[in-house]
């Protein structure tokens, strides 16, 4: 008979990596920028809020602005390190640019 060590089963889901985060808001902030997803998967629920109601509440003319916003940011995450860009946005808090 052969002895188990006694430990769980790994889990069926991993949390988000900070490489994977960073990757998926650097996407999503260039193809949906203007609705701000990234910036609720980052946690900043006020800009992403910000940014949805100037692009829903001017019909989409102020989406232009926030959608030029989101692809600076989202170029702008993918071009960071993951030191840097736990640094600088999950540390950080920083929220625009």
């Amino acid at each position: 008979m052969t002895n188990f060590p006694n430990s769980a089963p790994p889990p069926y889901w991993a949390p988000p990596t900070v490489d994977s985060k960073r990757i998926v808001c650097g996407v999503l902030g260039i193809l949906l920028g203007a609705l701000g997803i990234h910036k609720f998967i980052l946690g900043y629920t006020t800009a992403g809020i910000i940014m949805l109601l100037v692009t829903l509440l001017t019909c989409g003319v102020g989406g232009t602005v926030m959608y030029i916003i989101g692809l600076i940011e989202g170029i702008t995450y993918l071009t960071k390190t993951d030191a840097e860009f736990v640094r600088i946005y999950q540390q950080g808090k920083k929220e625009w640019f």
